[in-house]
Order: structure tokens, then C-alpha cells, then sequence
């Protein structure tokens, strides 16, 4: 989970802020959305998931942001990976963060009931949420000066394991999770699979 940087998916649309509505249908409070939401990622089967949100996280428990959460920014973004895929679902419609999260959940339990139904299509009811691999990627171009050793600090003919080691330290200060960039950490992926890969 993260907090105060909202992780929004570099190709997906936002809503313009001042097209963003208040919405009063929804009853639940905002720690109840993101318990439901937790719920419904189980049901699915996902391996891993964050919550990405503008709002400061709890240090006890980062999956709540404090109760008093209010973020100029009320948007919500929900990552997951499931079979080695990544997956990502977003909401920013609502001038709320809990009613972001709110839709986020609702959405999800409406595809995994659709998943269920004895109907057959081309594909996964969540294929639409799959986000490209890393290579199709729009998150940032490589900046040709970059020589991939360089990024990693190793030297041009280091054996995998030490570009391996290497990728690993700078992940810890890099990840968009740690409050890395994401420009940075796919600078590191890229210098990564390309020393590998020779």
C-alpha cells in the first residue's frame, strides 16, 4: 500500500477535477470499502496487492489510510498480479476518496460474478484491467545515453548474478512502493534485462 503519491497507471484517463461528483448512494465507510475490497481480490485469487491512493497510509497497518484521510486528490488505484500478469483498476469520478475505493470494490465483484457464469467468451472478464508488459510500456522512454552496466553501476561484463545482486540494492531505494520514481525503477528493469540478455 502507499500513501501521499497517488501510483496512477501512466495510460489510463483522468477525470478532470472539476467533472469530479459527490456521490450519495454509498453508506459504507472508507476503512469497510477497502476491508471489502481486500475481501474480493481473495475471492479472485490475486498473489499480491496495493492500494495506491493521495492520502497518507497508517505506519501500523498501510493498508488504511488515517481516519481523518481527505487528500486534495480523491482518486484510487488498485494494482494486483495474479498468474505473473499485473492488473490494475482505477476510479477518480467522485469528488470522495472513499467512493473511489467504494466503485473500485463494487467493479471487482461484478467481474468475478461475471467470471463465474457458465458463459464462454474470448476472454478473461478481467483482461481489460491487465496492464501491458514492461516492453510495450509507456511509463517512460529510454534515455539512449543510459549505458545498462552504468544504470547498475556494475561493470560491462558482469556475470548475472552480480547485475542480479546489484538491481536488487537499487530496487530497495528505487520502487515507486518506497518511494522511488517509476521513471527510475523501469530505468533499473530495462539496464537489468539487457545485461541479462547478453
Amino acid at each position: 500500500m502507499t500513501g501521499a503519491t497517488l501510483d496512477w497507471p501512466a495510460t489510463f484517463e483522468q477525470t478532470n477535477p472539476t467533472e469530479r461528483t459527490r456521490n450519495n448512494r454509498y453508506e459504507a465507510s472508507l476503512r469497510t470499502s477497502i476491508d471489502d475490497l481486500e475481501a474480493e481480490l481473495e475471492r479472485v485469487g490475486v498473489d499480491d496487492w496495493r492500494l495506491s491512493t493521495a492520502a497518507r497510509h497508517q505506519k501500523q497497518n498501510p493498508k488504511y489510510p488515517y481516519a481523518d484521510a481527505s487528500p486534495n486528490d480523491p482518486s484510487a488505484v488498485v494494482r494486483w498480479t495474479m498468474d505473473g500478469d499485473q492488473y490494475a483498476v482505477a476510479c477518480d469520478a467522485y469528488s470522495r476518496l472513499r467512493d473511489n475505493v467504494r466503485t473500485l470494490y463494487l467493479y471487482l465483484r461484478e467481474k468475478r460474478k461475471m467470471e463465474q457464469r457458465p458463459v464462454v467468451t474470448g476472454e478473461s472478464e478481467f483482461a481489460n484491467a491487465r496492464l501491458p508488459p514492461a516492453d510495450e510500456s509507456v511509463v517512460a522512454a529510454p534515455d539512449p545515453t543510459d549505458e545498462p552496466h552504468e544504470v547498475l553501476g556494475v561493470a560491462p561484463d558482469a556475470p548475472d548474478a552480480v547485475v542480479q545482486g546489484a538491481f536488487r540494492e537499487l530496487v530497495k531505494e528505487h520502487h515507486p512502493d518506497h518511494g522511488g520514481s517509476k521513471r527510475e525503477f523501469t530505468r533499473l528493469m530495462r539496464a537489468r534485462e539487457v545485461m541479462l540478455d547478453d
